[in-house]
């Protein structure tokens, strides 16, 4: 019996329901109130007086998009730092989270150095920005270096689907595409929805022109059948790669720690292997240069499959947490979470 046999062959009242339930919230029994992601900036009454030029707005989306595609190569620097520069003086929620969700990491800063830290990660983040767009919509080379690619063929050689998990750290998208290029693997990228619901369009648009027929780009939307579909790809073999880091508003989460302090990660990515009885393999891809990137496996694993299903879900993202916050701590300023963590702390 093969695996999609084995998937299939699970009654609705147990694996389907749960996974659908874990994968999608709105599958679940009772209401979860939210629609904001957890972890998405904060809009106040800012967001509702300068509507599409807020920071989260689709004007930034198609201006990035235009200022890559239009102007020439050396003008971006000089572009980034103005820009970094301005954004660094206005958008003061998001540098009080920068600041916070850095204090577990690096330690405790006084003042000056905690807008070094701001600073450089909102420079990251623009050339992280950048570089994504250069991809989409230039013919620029990249270079990727790989680390621990023993880990990739360990896994790969088999034949087998398996769940990628990573995290919102420098490029996070390239490990994905790196598997639909160089290995000819379907890979299905899961990403969380947008703020703007106009802006999630612009970037389906945008990655739309150049996924190709190995790369297939979805964003999480509360169908049921959403997981259904997922899993029924890891059972041809295709790679489902998922952000494990932010929980979906309203979604299943499951207890972890990230530097010794709570952190709630999504049940999804771990429900979606155990059903479909596939192995995990975390990635991370750190932007190391101009269009650099060192794309970094770390070592395979498989979810428990005991009777005790929630334990089985908690020690698998349990280990995920584990491997996160080793990646956050290679590039720390790539860690790109824009609303504080545990405020107050």
């Amino acid at each position: 019996m093969g695996v999609l046999d084995t998937v299939r062959s699970l009654p609705c009242s147990g694996g389907w329901n749960r996974l659908l339930t874990a994968m999608n919230p709105a599958h679940a029994q009772e209401t979860r109130p939210g629609t904001t992601p957890p972890h998405a900036p904060e809009k106040g009454r800012a967001a509702r007086l300068l509507g599409d030029f807020h920071i989260t707005g689709l004007f930034w989306y198609r201006f990035h998009r235009w200022a890559v595609a239009s102007l020439p190569e050396w003008a971006l620097a000089p572009l980034i730092a103005v820009f970094t520069t301005f954004f660094f003086l206005t958008i003061l929620k998001i540098r009080r989270a920068i600041a916070s969700n850095l204090v577990p990491v690096l330690g405790p800063a006084r003042w000056l150095k905690r807008q070094r830290r701001i600073f450089r990660t909102m420079h990251a983040f623009a050339w992280c920005l950048t570089e994504r767009y250069e991809r989409l919509v230039t013919l620029r080379p990249f270079e990727v270096e790989v680390e621990a690619m023993e880990h990739w063929n360990a896994i790969a050689q088999t034949g087998r689907g398996f769940v990628m998990v990573t995290a919102h750290l420098g490029l996070y998208e390239v490990g994905s595409m790196l598997a639909s290029v160089r290995a000819a693997r379907h890979v299905h990228l899961v990403r969380e929805p947008e703020v703007d619901p106009r802006a999630q369009a612009f970037i389906k648009q945008c990655v739309a022109s150049v996924q190709g027929t190995h790369y297939t780009m979805h964003f999480q939307n509360g169908d049921p059948l959403q997981g259904v579909a997922l899993a029924e790809a890891l059972a041809r073999g295709e790679i489902v790669a998922i952000q494990a880091d932010r929980p979906r508003s309203g979604g299943r989460t499951v207890d972890a720690t990230l530097f010794g302090r709570p952190f709630p990660l999504p049940a999804g990515p771990a429900a979606l292997a155990r059903t479909a009885g596939v192995p995990m393999l975390p990635v991370f891809a750190l932007r190391v240069g101009r269009r650099r990137v060192r794309v970094v496996f770390r070592a395979p694993f498989e979810v428990p499959r005991t009777v005790h299903r929630s334990a089985d879900l908690a020690a698998a993202m349990h280990h995920v947490a584990g491997e996160i916050e080793a990646g956050i701590r290679r590039a720390p300023h790539q860690w790109f979470v824009f609303r504080e963590l545990w405020p107050g702390a």
